[in-house]
């Protein structure tokens, strides 16, 4: 049976009925869980069998967003709390060595949970490079202020991430952080010129092409594209995302429910996958939106199935040892305490 080329939500902590029959019959490539699907271990980890098993496969990517700070759907008192991106850049006066160590060993706690739950996918690094007059969406979410801190914490993420059998995806490819608008409410434009994009916004996503995933960026950049948000360009695909960036892995839309994007569900999935995206992405899980979406979604199939059992097989068979009570330890000095359970 075919995959469709989709990522979907589900609306609760549990599946309805008509959820189960819809999931079958479509059979997406994958699942994202948010907030509203949390609430104990116990029950998150049936939830992740639950989804898996109406595609009957075993490895089917189940995604979260768990960056910490202002976006982490798992914390207390169940799991731990994790710092934003940029408090890794901050801690032990500036040391770059030990930011390093300190944000792979973050992810890999992030990991651990994860595994334990089954999640396989982590939307995590954020590789957007602010910018002093860009909307604070990214913001403290940026691992630092320039292209090379971001590229270097980022890796030490996504690695992180890796050692503990969970897959990286890199966001917001080609570059978020000079956005002056908030992509969920609106279209931001870049003014940017090619060069400035090229050199600032471009460079962390091109020393980390070689992750497995990537997420879009909902925004226009009239250096490439002046009609279309790089989700729905041609021209941002070609010209950035697989040319100048050289991002070869599987890439996904960001939300399609987000209202940077026009037309309905079907045209937006349409026109992302037309574009260059090799799956959507549509997280509410809104029963009308998704059959919208899956209405203008195509099989997985071609380059873009390469690319995801690619991705897929970049899972680690074997997750690196380690001792969880000392990293946790370790972690938690070096904020002092600040991100204590």
């Amino acid at each position: 049976m075919s995959i469709t080329a989709a990522i979907l939500g589900c609306a609760g902590p549990t599946l309805s009925a008509e959820e189960v029959a819809f999931f079958r019959h479509v059979r997406p490539w994958g699942f994202i869980l948010f907030g509203r699907n949390v609430q104990s271990p116990d029950q998150v980890r049936r939830l992740v069998d639950a989804l898996r098993s109406t595609v009957d496969r075993d490895d089917a990517p189940v995604l979260i967003d768990q960056e910490g700070g202002r976006v982490q759907r798992l914390g207390p008192p169940h799991w731990g709390r994790y710092p934003p991106g940029r408090a890794y850049g901050q801690i032990a006066g500036n040391d770059p060595l030990t930011r390093r160590e300190i944000t792979r060993l973050g992810a890999r706690l992030m990991a651990h949970d994860l595994k334990a739950l089954g999640i396989n996918v982590d939307c995590v690094p954020v590789l957007d490079v602010p910018d002093p007059l860009g909307h604070e969406i990214i913001g403290d979410r940026a691992y630092g202020q320039t292209p090379d801190e971001v590229a270097v914490l980022g890796r030490a993420a996504a690695e992180g991430l890796i050692a503990g059998g969970v897959l990286p995806v890199i966001k917001h490819i080609p570059g978020h952080g000079r956005a002056k608008a908030d992509s969920h409410l609106e279209l931001p434009v870049v003014d940017a010129p090619w060069d400035e994009l090229d050199a600032r916004d471009f460079a962390p996503f091109r020393a980390l092409s070689d992750m497995p995933m990537a997420m879009t960026a909902h925004v226009i950049y009239a250096a490439i594209d002046r009609k279309r948000p790089a989700t729905t360009s041609k021209k941002a695909f070609r010209k950035a995302i697989r040319g100048a960036i050289g991002f070869e892995g599987l890439v996904m839309s960001d939300d399609l429910s987000m209202k940077a994007l026009s037309g309905d569900f079907t045209e937006r999935a349409r026109a992302s996958l037309a574009a260059g995206c090799d799956v959507v992405l549509h997280c509410n899980g809104g029963m009308d939106e998704m059959k919208a979406v899956v209405a203008g979604t195509c099989a997985l199939k071609g380059r873009a199935a390469a690319r995801a059992k690619a991705a897929l097989a970049r899972l680690a068979r074997s997750v690196e040892p380690f001792d969880v009570a000392e990293g946790r330890a370790r972690f938690d000095a070096a904020f002092d305490g600040t991100f204590a359970s």
